[in-house]
């Protein structure tokens, strides 16, 4: 089976991972932020498929599209990964407690039995509470991919996720050539930051640089044409080269997506994102 097919035929794998990820966190995750990153992640499972390993594709998908959505998941929590530690340890000596006094322990009960001071337990609290966002390795022996269960997509989750794939492939299309090389370097072809940043003869700091830019065009151009419903037009009309420069990028991804006749039961070709060797 091709790359083409391998994608087409599990488009709905992201929409639904998405979903259900979004089931579990606050509402102020955004949805395309969660759907750029899985749709990226299964083209780039299509390009790296190894079918001679045995595994069924699309479980193979599923681990890369949920780990590319809780990576992103994870830029979005600001709280560090020891705040997070000491709240576990914190929860479990307060359970402790709890069964041994048969009741809910004082703050300063939690501190002495944790060694801490009484503003160092309160300060953890206060982190964890201004997060708001579920840590991802959750408490005790489960993690948020766990929970993410399989079921079948329905037939509006199959058209949609087509849909968002066809203007994927042309955004990438459209990108300055230099973060067009970039995406198909890195995400597609998988290759590292230095190798990149030799063949374009720049620093693998600037090559960061463009991997970033070429994903706030993406997902700008996604979330434009996607969901136009949802966009500030009075924010949009901004003055300033990098505004003009963004207006006229995702005008030329319309235009493009406007332009390639396809057939309502066949989706877009992904040949397009295909990385050069």
């Amino acid at each position: 089976m091709s790359n083409h097919e391998l994608v087409t035929s599990n488009l709905a794998l992201v929409g639904h991972i998405v979903r259900e990820t979004m089931g579990r966190v606050p509402s102020h995750v955004s949805r395309d932020d969660l759907t750029s990153a899985g749709m990226l992640a299964l083209v780039q499972a299509a390009q790296s498929f190894q079918e001679e390993r045995g595994v069924p594709f699309a479980r193979y998908a599923a681990t890369r599209i949920r780990g590319a959505v809780l990576d992103e998941l994870r830029g979005l929590d600001w709280a560090s990964r020891s705040v997070r530690r000491r709240a576990r340890e914190l929860e479990a000596t307060r359970a402790t407690l709890t069964s041994t006094l048969g009741r809910a322990p004082s703050t300063s009960e939690l501190a002495s039995a944790a060694g801490l001071r009484e503003e160092e337990v309160a300060a953890n609290q206060g982190d964890v509470a201004r997060s708001q966002v579920f840590s991802l390795d959750g408490a005790g022996d489960f993690t948020l991919a766990d929970q993410l269960v399989s079921r079948a997509p329905r037939p509006d989750e199959s058209l949609l996720g087509r849909e968002e794939m066809e203007y994927l492939v042309d955004a990438v299309a459209e990108l300055p050539e230099r973060l067009r090389h970039v995406v198909e370097q890195y995400f597609l072809a998988e290759r590292p930051m230095a190798e990149i940043a030799e063949t374009l003869g720049v620093t693998e700091s600037r090559v960061s640089q463009m991997r970033a830019e070429a994903l706030v065009l993406l997902r700008e151009a996604l979330r434009r044409l996607l969901s136009p419903e949802l966009t500030d037009q009075a924010a949009e009309k901004k003055a300033g080269c990098a505004a003009r420069r963004r207006e006229a990028y995702v005008a030329a991804v319309a235009a493009r997506h406007a332009a390639v006749a396809r057939p309502a039961a066949v989706p877009a070709p992904v040949v397009a994102l295909d990385a050069s060797a």
